[in-house]
């Protein structure tokens, strides 16, 4: 997953036609923790779909506030600048509600490039 360290890579990033999931979490956080072991093959399993870029909420807090993150991690779909669907609160999201989220964002995301 590719680390977004600066507002201008986040901008980058969402401009983008391809589906692109932005992932806000920081290094001290317990729940963003219990996701990386999988995540990786969560990413694997959907690269044909999308994107998934990390955003550390610590180095670009900025990005953060202006796109109203107020628990971590969350998720954020995006394609060509716009928000498409998310997937934010403060609890610990499971292997299966990331992937249902996903799901969900892809559904999205085909329903308005067809």
């Amino acid at each position: 997953m590719d680390k977004i360290s600066s507002p201008a890579e986040f901008q980058a990033a969402i401009q983008s036609p391809r589906l692109t999931v932005a992932v806000f979490k920081a290094d001290w956080c317990g729940d963003c923790k219990f996701i990386n072991p999988f995540m990786p093959e969560v990413e694997q399993n959907y690269a044909d779909k999308l994107t998934l870029v990390e955003v550390d909420v610590d180095a670009v807090g900025e990005v953060s506030q202006e796109q109203n993150i107020l628990g971590i991690p969350s998720f954020v779909a995006y394609s060509e600048g716009r928000e498409l669907v998310r997937f934010v609160n403060k609890l610990r999201k499971s292997r299966q509600e990331i992937e249902d989220f996903l799901n969900r964002a892809t559904e999205v995301y085909q329903s308005i490039h067809q």
